[in-house]
């Protein structure tokens, strides 16, 4: 090992660290403020830096799931910069793309995903603790949606129960206020679970790299960076991925949106405690479900939401898939010129994405515009079979007006 160069390797993999971090921020706001937002309980912009701040609080609270990270998926012992960095980047390019695509995809599996394939790129079966990957990951990934949808549905019919007899107007002012409480509780627990998963990578580079013992504990540093680079990337708002939660799987009430928010907070605080790595996307996403299950009537998106489903079920092997190609593109340009190789084109990568995003722009302005679905290759024909009509095959597109013309004519 080229140790004139393992400092600066070191400060990639935490510089790489501390930008899954911040993606996972962006990726990851729509968790806690997407119903806030869609119901307006709060403007945008006041929900993101509302959410970015307890963000910041929560990653100071709790480091049971760094620990869970560092310690209880893959064997410390064979793990090497390079694994770490190829980890980094299956789990970046994961969080990239699903935001591109607006898909409320796990950041934290993406990142296990990644951090896995890298490791059995590296060292085989061997170098993965099976038994903490399973109980600790992939279990609560199947648990922690079905019980977020038991737990909203529950709450929210009991919300609808309730206030049954109070008027429709009454009831969205009350709980716009209430929402700001959920939802506040909501990014507080996102802060104790997701921003711990890179305090345990940073701290698996430091081990790997001989800058702390095998048996040290999260620095001081460490948890105020990762806190910061979360806090900063869920300030910036993955409005992608908000208007999704928001406006595409349920059109939401004030009361849906807190039994929703507050269920999610529940079920995302008793995982930190218990140190489970859980999906704060699978929650919230489980609990926006339950809150159109638990109101009668309420239209919900069960296509969208089987769409999302299967993006779930492929995090963890695409991301592990990407991260063992970057491990063996590492090896195969060798040396330390082929860790700054997959560094590279992760950044030529992460640019590219994102002037794709930029040609489908959404931000704060039409993040809460009106759902509007795929339409339906099968139905179209057949109404235009039905109507006689070949016209209706035809794609309308709203046009827009044009305000120097209008000015001008005035």
């Amino acid at each position: 090992m080229d140790y004139v160069n393992e400092p600066i390797l070191l400060v990639i993999v935490i510089a790489t660290a501390l930008a899954f971090d911040f993606t996972n921020g962006f990726h990851d706001t729509g968790n806690a403020m997407a119903t806030s937002i869609a119901t307006r309980a709060l403007k945008p912009k006041q929900a993101v830096l509302l959410s970015a701040s307890l963000n910041l609080v929560g990653a100071f609270l709790s480091l049971t799931v760094a620990a869970t990270i560092a310690t209880g998926i893959v064997d410390s012992g064979i793990v090497t910069l390079e694994v770490v960095l190829a980890g980094l980047v299956g789990g970046i390019v994961w969080n990239l793309l699903t935001w591109l695509f607006g898909i409320p995809s796990s950041s934290s599996h993406a990142l296990v995903g990644g951090v896995v394939g890298a490791v059995l790129a590296a060292a085989g079966t061997s170098g993965v603790l099976w038994t903490g990957l399973v109980g600790k990951v992939l279990l609560p990934a199947l648990i922690a949606p079905v019980l977020a949808i038991g737990v909203a549905s529950v709450a929210t019919w009991l919300v609808m129960r309730i206030t049954k007899d109070v008027s429709e107007e009454r009831n969205d002012q009350l709980f716009r206020w209430g929402q700001i409480g959920s939802a506040s509780l909501v990014s507080l627990a996102h802060g104790t679970n997701d921003a711990q998963k890179s305090m345990g990578i940073i701290l698996l580079a430091l081990i790997a790299g001989g800058a702390v013992p095998a048996d040290s504990g999260v620095p001081f540093w460490v948890i105020l960076s990762c806190a910061l680079a979360m806090g900063m990337g869920t300030y910036i708002g993955g409005w992608r991925v908000i208007r999704t939660l928001g406006k595409g799987l349920v059109e939401l009430s004030s009361r849906q949106g807190m039994a929703a928010e507050t269920s999610s907070a529940a079920v995302i605080l008793l995982s930190s405690h218990f140190g489970y790595s859980l999906s704060t996307t699978h929650v919230a996403t489980g609990s926006i479900l339950g809150s159109g299950v638990g109101k009668k009537g309420a239209n919900v998106r069960w296509s969208l939401a089987g769409r999302m489903f299967g993006a779930w079920m492929i995090t963890v092997p695409s991301a592990a898939a990407v991260g063992a190609l970057c491990y063996g593109i590492d090896r195969f340009v060798g040396g330390t010129a082929g860790s700054y190789t997959v560094f590279g084109l992760l950044v030529i990568l992460a640019t590219a994405i994102f002037l794709r995003a930029r040609l489908t722009k959404v931000d704060s302005k039409n993040v809460n515009d009106d759902w509007e679905s795929p339409a339906d290759n099968e139905s179209v024909v057949a109404q235009s079979v039905d109507a006689h009509n070949p016209s209706l095959l035809r794609i309308k597109r709203k046009r827009r007006k044009n305000k120097k013309k209008k000015q001008k004519a005035e």
